[in-house]
C-alpha cells in the first residue's frame, strides 16, 4: 500500500527538513522504498548543474529512491524570500497541477513519499494559492513540526486549526527545540499534549549538529507504522 505524508511547520526555519529526512531514514530502515519531495524551494544557489538547494540535497540523501530532480523539486528559486515573491522575480508561475503530476510520478516509484512544505502552513505560492491549498490538493496526512520557542503555543494551535479547516488530518507532531535556553520547556510540551488530539512523535533536543540519522532515533518509529499515512 502506498503511503505519503505532508510535513509543515509552525514557521520557517523550525526544522521541517530535519524531520522530513529523519522520517525518510526511519522508513528506509523499515525496508521501505522512500523518497522525499520539496515542491518549492527558495534560496537556491546557481551551480554548473543548475539551481540547487541544500534542503533538497538532504532529502535526496535521506531516501533510497533515485528520482529525477525535476520531480523531487519542481520549482527551484534563487531569492530567499516568500515563494510567490521569488517566483515573480524569476518570471516563474508556480502551478499546483505541475506539483501534483510530479507527486504522482514519485508515488509510482516509491512505497513512501515524504512531502516537505515551504515556510509555514499558509505561505503564498502565487497570486491565488498558498501552501495550504497545495496540502489540500494533495490530501495527505499532515505532520507538524513545532519549533519550540516563545510564541510556539499560539503558532502551533493556530496552525492545527488551519489544517483541520482544510479537512486534513493531523497525523502527528514533532517538537524541535530551536533555542538553547527555552524557559519552561517541558511545560510548553505538556500544554500542547493536552490540546492536540494527535500523537507526539518525538522531541528533538537543541543540538546545532543534530543529524537526520540521530533525529530518526528519537522518533517513535513504531508509532509511525500505525499512523496509516
Amino acid at each position: 500500500m502506498k503511503k505519503a505524508c505532508f510535513i509543515t511547520g509552525t514557521d520557517t526555519n523550525v526544522g521541517k527538513t530535519l524531520v522530513a529526512c529523519a522520517l525518510l531514514r526511519a522508513f528506509v530502515e523499515q525496508g521501505e522504498k522512500a523518497v522525499g519531495m520539496k515542491p518549492v524551494a527558495a534560496g537556491c544557489e546557481e551551480t554548473s548543474a543548475g539551481l540547487r538547494c541544500d534542503d533538497v540535497a538532504s532529502l535526496c540523501a535521506a531516501g533510497n529512491v533515485a528520482a529525477p530532480l525535476r520531480l523531487v523539486n519542481p520549482y527551484a528559486l534563487i531569492s530567499p524570500v516568500a515563494p510567490h515573491l521569488a517566483a515573480a522575480q524569476a518570471g516563474v508561475d508556480i502551478h499546483l497541477e505541475t506539483i501534483m503530476d510530479a507527486f504522482r510520478q514519485l508515488q509510482d516509484m516509491a512505497d513512501v513519499v515524504v512531502v516537505e512544505g515551504v515556510g509555514g502552513f499558509a505561505v503564498p505560492l502565487n497570486e491565488r494559492e498558498d501552501t495550504a491549498d497545495l496540502a489540500q490538493r494533495l490530501g495527505l496526512p499532515v505532520i507538524l513540526v513545532v519549533g519550540l520557542r516563545l510564541g510556539c503555543l499560539n503558532h502551533a494551535l493556530l496552525t492545527v486549526e488551519a489544517i483541520r479547516q482544510r479537512g486534513l488530518r493531523l497525523a502527528g507532531w514533532v517538537v524541535n527545540q530551536i533555542e538553547s535556553d527555552m524557559p519552561f520547556l517541558r511545560e510548553n510540551i505538556v500544554a500542547l499534549e493536552r490540546r492536540l488530539s494527535a500523537p507526539l512523535l518525538g522531541v528533538l533536543p537543541y543540538h546545532e549538529g543534530l543529524t537526520a540519522a540521530e533525529a530518526a532515533g528519537l522518533l517513535q518509529v513504531k508509532l509511525l507504522v500505525r499512523l496509516e499515512l
